[in-house]
């Protein structure tokens, strides 16, 4: 049997028979004038304006609205390591939400390196193209330093949406929950199992925003200053959470926690999830098995969200990343602030408003006013910021 004619009775197949995306003009070329105008010898004015005034680029290419999504394929969806030609089919994806959610034009390139300084040179020598940089699917802790060497080396944004785009939307639900449980954040202590790239974000934009108590574990257990064999991301991590000084496992520190983040792809016991506090809240957001079965943590908990469409509350990253992306264009941003990912945030947990309750702590991906209110919060905290150039 031929590769085409196993899947051709799977609708996934049909879907992504040729490809997701395709490139269509923006003006018209039906005759000889169109023809000098959009190519040589009109396009040489162009050209020579902006080897003048490179600035003058956003106005006339199409760079001020178009993003790279770059991945090496070391650590795509649930998939792991499976190289960059077979990570195409989720950067696709992505760009293809760019368009769908936040009107921003997106490319898919899918390079075939791993080391960070190869990386990093790649994507600073692509980056005159593009108006942003979408980093997907790197594993960590690789991930976290070819972030920092592209914010430091380049004047556009740059946006790891496995650490950021997770980060924005769990940060909005846990406040609706709060509000809806009574507390803030400040009132809360929260245990995250997994400390990847997911993790350490959620971890760090939550100590941003104010979170009473964190603490974060791995596949050793609680991270805490003085445990042995810590990366440089980890050993930072205890610095900055863990007052409480739990050093046993998840389930251990999830006693009398108000808050569980789950991002690890472990399995919680449910006598933990009991053991917490009351009105607790349980993110198990591991797909696509949750640590804990959604019905099983409603039995304990006041409110449950997961990372799946099929239950309420689905933490989805989309939710995040097309509107701070055209926030940051729409102000040619030349980076993406802290502050900028918690305004995100805000907007994002101010859309579900007065219909707040125990099944809606989050806004669906599908729900119009969401891109807009994440836009419009992330270009003005831009400018507040002073990193807007428009």
């Amino acid at each position: 049997m031929s590769i085409t004619s196993a899947h051709e009775s799977d609708p996934a197949f049909a879907l992504h028979r040729g490809g997701k995306l395709e490139v269509r003009s923006t003006v018209p070329v039906r005759n000889a004038d169109d023809l000098a105008l959009a190519y040589t010898p009109g396009v040489a004015r162009v050209c020579s304006a902006i080897a003048e005034t490179p600035a003058l680029a956003d106005t006339y290419t199409w760079i001020s609205n178009v993003v790279a999504v770059v991945s090496d394929g070391t650590a795509v969806l649930g998939l792991g390591d499976i190289g960059p030609v077979a990570a195409m089919p989720v950067m696709e994806g992505k760009a293809l939400l760019f368009k769908e959610f936040g009107g921003v034009d997106a490319v898919p390139i899918c390079l075939a390196c791993t080391g960070v300084d190869e990386l990093v040179e790649t994507v600073v020598r692509l980056a005159p193209s593009f108006g942003g940089i979408n980093l997907e699917d790197i594993s960590a802790p690789r991930c976290f330093e070819v972030e920092r060497q592209l914010r430091e080396r380049l004047d556009i944004p740059v946006f790891h949406d496995d650490q950021h785009g997770t980060a924005i939307v769990v940060l909005a639900a846990l406040r609706n929950a709060a509000r809806l449980t009574g507390r803030s954040l400040g009132d809360l202590r929260a245990v995250v199992a997994g400390a990847g790239a997911s993790g350490v974000a959620v971890s760090r934009i939550l100590l941003e925003a104010g979170i009473g108590d964190i603490a974060v574990a791995d596949s050793k257990g609680m991270i805490y200053s003085g445990r042995e064999g810590l990366n440089p991301v980890k050993e930072a991590l205890a610095r900055d959470t863990n007052r409480a000084k739990h050093t046993g496992s998840t389930e251990d520190a999830l006693a009398g926690a108000d808050v569980f983040v789950g991002l690890s792809g472990s399995t919680v016991a449910e006598r933990a999830v009991a053991a917490m506090a009351d009105g607790a809240i349980v993110f198990a957001l591991s797909n696509p098995t949750p640590e804990v079965e959604p019905a099983v943590a409603a039995r304990h908990a006041a409110v449950v969200a997961t990372g799946r469409s099929d239950f309420p509350n689905q933490i989805n990253n989309v939710l995040a990343f097309p509107g701070v992306f055209r926030g940051a264009l729409d102000v040619r941003a030349t980076t993406i602030t802290e502050n900028m990912k918690v305004a995100a945030a805000d907007a994002l947990a101010g859309v579900v408003g007065d219909d707040l309750s125990a099944d809606y702590v989050i806004p669906s991906p599908f729900d119009e006013r969401v891109a807009p209110a994440v836009t419009a919060a992330v270009a003005a905290q831009a400018r507040a910021d002073g990193v807007a150039r428009a």
